[in-house]
């Protein structure tokens, strides 16, 4: 991006943010929301409070002040948001995502601080956890809402939230509650997602499963290996059962005397139809190192329902990495039975969407950098800097033009288009994985599709397979105050 780029970023800023205008009552706060959103922007190497009020010529105190006590309507601004990403990116293949990210704090004073585990640094230490929802269509993402995870020690403590200003509405709940009402919200401003998908932690909730069934919202999830049901399931009894006429029956409905017990699904691999099923291999994306491949298996999985009984009947998929056989994930679905597994693997490894979103916004905007003692500012931190990293992501489209897409990823061949979403190529021979550099790999497509499309040299040089860093490289660092 050249200097005349990038000075054509403020008019393009300042038309953006007027896009909020009406979420500020008084001009004066409004003007802070350039402030503040700029801050994030610069080059700045700490973007918390402090430094942004003092670049800016701003008053720290002022800027604090913004965030956790002036008056402006922040879940206007949030629906704001949502709308604008529902009408300027409407159409196939959309995923929403469920995921959380935790920040390291010191003190006991953060909202929602305590020891817990901390994913960032990979164990459990004094850290907040924050529940998000993010978007996935094409080459577009973006983080679409966040809400603070309450600890029970700090629900159970009223007297602390009310030091924190943590209202009374705002109790402990589930991290896969927070999760729901976050897509209850985004359906309520016009989103639409075709999929949802999420990792174990959410995954291995039963109640998450039956919610999104019952809204009818398809999804992805990964499961743990604890996960049971049945490849047959059991017949049930469902007339009463007396014995000589006198005392309690059996109760009803129930498991026919004799049914096998739901198993694992790490336990089913050694059932006939997937021990003996061949795997089928994918290549799911490039990543820094090279091409990420994995082989799949696929049976449809009927469920243990919270009463013990048959559930619902699920699609179940097998992931086993190629350069780690050891490395194998479990991921279920409600999808209609025809669905193939190219369909069920590109939404379920589509979750490093939402993980960039973390990385680049932590990296880039400072989301990780709230230092205030106060749930309104840290709530109103979370929408300002998604609201920020929409704009780069708008950014990001508007300049790339023609350009290769912005992760770099091959689009797979004779799909229809669903690869688009993740470049997600059929590779069926282990020769084609060179593993760490990528630079012989081929794709081709699927045999069951009977193409008789040769293979083609994957362009994975260098520069491609670090691709998936253009965003930064192109629109995060461009050294925003050089356009002021």
């Amino acid at each position: 991006m050249d200097v005349d780029q990038i000075r054509r970023l403020e008019p393009k800023l300042a038309k953006f943010l007027d896009l909020f205008h009406d979420c500020f009552d008084r001009k004066d706060t409004r003007a802070h929301l350039g402030v503040y959103v700029r801050g994030q922007l610069s080059d700045l190497p700490e973007k918390s409070v402090e430094p942004i009020a003092l670049d800016a010529d701003v008053a720290p105190r002022t800027l604090q002040e913004f965030l956790s006590q002036h008056r402006w309507q922040e879940d206007h601004l949030r629906d704001r948001l949502q709308q604008l990403v529902a009408g300027e990116h409407k159409g196939p293949h959309t995923v929403g995502i469920f995921d959380e990210t935790s920040d390291p704090k010191k003190g006991d004073k953060t909202p929602g601080v305590q020891k817990q585990w901390c994913g960032r640094l990979g164990k459990t230490e004094n850290c907040i956890v924050t529940v998000h929802l993010s978007f996935a269509r094409e080459d577009f993402h973006c983080l679409l809402d966040g809400e603070l995870y309450l600890p029970e020690s700090w629900d159970a403590d009223r007297d602390r939230c009310l030091e924190a200003g943590i209202p009374d509405s705002v109790t402990y709940r589930p991290k896969w509650r927070i999760a729901l009402e976050l897509y209850d919200r985004a359906i309520g401003n016009g989103l639409r997602f075709d999929w949802l998908t999420f990792d174990e932690g959410y995954g291995s909730k039963p109640e998450l499963h039956r919610e999104l069934m019952t809204r009818q919202q398809l999804y992805v999830a990964e499961v743990p290996r604890s996960f049971t049901g049945w490849l047959d399931p059991p017949r049930v009894i469902t007339r009463p059962y007396h014995r000589n006429r006198r005392g309690r029956g059996r109760k009803t409905p129930r498991l026919a005397s004799g049914s096998p017990s739901a198993r694992r699904v790490d336990e089913l691999l050694n059932d006939p139809r997937l021990r003996d099923q061949p795997w089928q291999r994918f290549r799911v994306k490039d990543g820094e190192k090279g091409p990420m491949v994995w082989e799949c298996k696929k049976v449809m999985l009927t469920v243990k329902g919270a009463d013990g009984l048959p559930g619902a009947t699920l699609h179940l998929l097998v992931a086993r990495n190629v350069l780690d056989p050891g490395e194998l994930k479990f991921f279920v679905s409600n999808a209609p039975p025809q669905t193939s597994v190219e369909t069920l693997l590109l939404v379920a490894f589509s979750r490093w969407r939402v993980e960039r979103c973390f990385e680049d916004q932590k990296s880039e905007i400072g989301l990780d950098q709230y230092e205030g003692r106060r749930y309104l500012g840290l709530k109103r931190h979370l929408m300002l800097s998604a609201v920020s990293y929409l704009f780069l992501a708008r950014v990001r489209q508007e300049e790339r033009g023609e350009k290769p897409r912005a992760d770099r990823l091959p689009i797979a061949h004779r799909d229809g288009g669903r690869s688009r979403l993740l470049g997600f190529v059929i590779c069926p021979n282990p020769e084609e994985v060179t593993g760490e550099s990528g630079k012989e790999d081929h794709m081709v497509a699927t045999p069951q599709r009977g193409s008789s499309q040769k293979p083609r040299k994957a362009d994975t040089t260098e520069a491609e397979s670090a691709g998936h860093q253009a965003f930064r490289a192109e629109t995060l660092s461009v050294g925003f105050k050089l356009a002021l």
